[in-house]
């Protein structure tokens, strides 16, 4: 049980619809349910039947379902972005903008003490008049946060150097964008409806919180998540990872039985995420890269465009050429748990936030190709701060070429290479310090505290309630 006293919290949950986001509201919902907290988890309707399975604690977590309505632009039935483009997310975002009232019933029904959302703009003013405390639980980086429109307003006039100049007092000299990436950044300047750039709604959401959450720790964030409490004069609360149970399941005999074919930490994983889709041309040049460096690999891609199967996608004559010593599938794969079988050795990713959690936990070496903003902050933070893998040098046209992938895996996985070694040292340390059952049950325990002195609190004014400088 919680060290934080016996009152008990009644909390809503309310997350932007992407599985990268319901994912982590619920594992920091999991902490809270252990603690004896009660969850509401509000969702679309569709979602529900693909989390309660990773609900440990249906006694106090309930989901509330929430009917998503059509607008012009979005696709027929459309609940989450595992199923809408980026370009058209800002449909799936103002159709959720018109369940407004629906939200409003069920808070008002369920009158609970808070109400976490991360995306959501007018979430503040509707919790205020139901006598709620906004929380904005953020679950991607606090670097994003620090460098994104979130603190200064980023326009589509600016030039690269003004999109990409360091903000004062930022905290690293390292973690930032180079110039060729400045439209990484000016995606938040997109139009996203309802009034609002993608930005503007990020930026409404935090500032009328009465308090920002992050799914982080000090230990690897502490400067940033301070930078944005100082940025926003708001207290900001860290949940600590909130990492889930480790899975006692066991890995499919096919993967099991393919992998055991190699030598121990010898094969080469590659996942890029699911919202990852790539050019035909990407695809292979990807591929090609993975037959270059010599090693066995498995690669999870979706079809690239234009492809129904990843088969029909591979370069002419690429499965000669590799035979037995390489997959590419298709399909869905068991990434957490693949990650923790001993036969794979290094593991080639995207890094985004939820991924990064879990590449962190593994004892693989790690070679990371960013594709969007926060994933890019994320990956300057693993590489250049933390020294705990390196970032694939891509092209002049941002491309990723197959010598700079093949040669990125043959650095990490040199067992002769005193860098590679080093890093492989540095991520031990952090994987060690991670897994201390105690140092997470502190972060949580911290965490419900300052929320239950939130709740105690009468006035909903920010100034009467927590120092902007405190930080859990």
């Amino acid at each position: 049980m919680s060290k934080s006293g016996c009152s008990k919290l009644h909390i809503a949950m309310f997350p932007w619809v992407a599985y990268g986001h319901f994912i982590p509201f619920l594992h920091l919902s999991n902490k809270l349910a252990h603690n004896g907290h009660k969850i509401s988890f509000i969702l679309p309707k569709g979602v529900q039947p693909k989390l309660e399975n990773r609900n440990q604690y249906p006694n106090l977590i309930q989901f509330v379902p929430l009917v998503i309505p059509h607008v012009d632009g979005l696709p027929p039935g459309a609940e989450t972005t595992s199923v809408v483009p980026l370009n058209q997310q800002k449909y799936l975002a103002f159709a959720v903008d018109q369940t407004r009232d629906q939200v409003e019933g069920i808070l008002g029904a369920l009158k609970p003490d808070m109400v976490f959302y991360d995306f959501w703009f007018w979430i503040p003013d509707l919790a205020r008049q139901l006598g709620i405390h906004p929380i904005c639980y953020v679950v991607v980086s606090s670097m994003i946060m620090s460098l994104g429109s979130n603190i200064r307003t980023l326009t589509k006039e600016m030039t690269v150097e003004e999109v990409t100049k360091l903000p004062p007092d930022y905290p690293s000299s390292t973690v930032k964008f180079k110039a060729e990436e400045a439209a990484a950044l000016l995606f938040e300047a997109e139009d996203f409806r309802s009034g609002l750039s993608f930005g503007e709604r990020i930026r409404t959401a935090v500032s009328g919180s009465d308090a920002i959450a992050f799914r982080t720790c000090r230990e690897t964030e502490g400067p940033f998540c301070d930078y944005v409490a100082r940025g926003y004069g708001k207290p900001v609360l860290l949940s600590g990872p909130c990492l889930p149970e480790t899975k006692t399941q066991q890995l499919d005999e096919k993967w099991v039985s393919w992998l055991s074919q190699f030598e121990p930490g010898s094969v080469v994983f590659c996942c890029l995420g699911s919202q990852s889709v790539l050019q035909k041309d990407e695809f292979q040049e990807l591929v090609l890269g993975f037959e270059l460096c010599g090693l066995p690999f498995l690669v999870a891609l979706k079809p690239p465009q234009g492809c129904s199967t990843v088969e029909e996608a591979l370069p002419e004559g690429f499965q000669d050429r590799v035979g037995g010593r390489g997959l590419v599938y298709g399909g869905w794969v068991p990434q957490e748990q693949l990650l923790h079988q001993p036969n794979i050795g290094c593991f080639v990713n995207h890094c985004g936030y939820g991924t990064m959690w879990e590449f962190l936990l593994s004892g693989c070496q790690v070679v990371l190709i960013p594709e969007i903003g926060d994933q890019i902050l994320n990956t300057r933070l693993m590489a250049n701060e933390l020294k705990i893998g390196v970032e694939v040098e891509r092209g002049k046209n941002r491309e990723v070429p197959k010598e700079s992938l093949s040669e990125a895996i043959k650095f990490v996985m040199d067992k002769d290479n005193e860098t590679a070694n080093l890093m492989k040292r540095n991520h031990a340390k952090l994987k060690q310090m991670l897994s201390n059952r105690d140092l997470q049950e502190g972060y949580i325990n911290n965490f419900i505290q300052a929320l239950q002195d939130l709740s105690n609190m009468k006035s909903k004014s920010q100034n009467k309630m927590i120092k902007p400088d405190d930080v859990w």
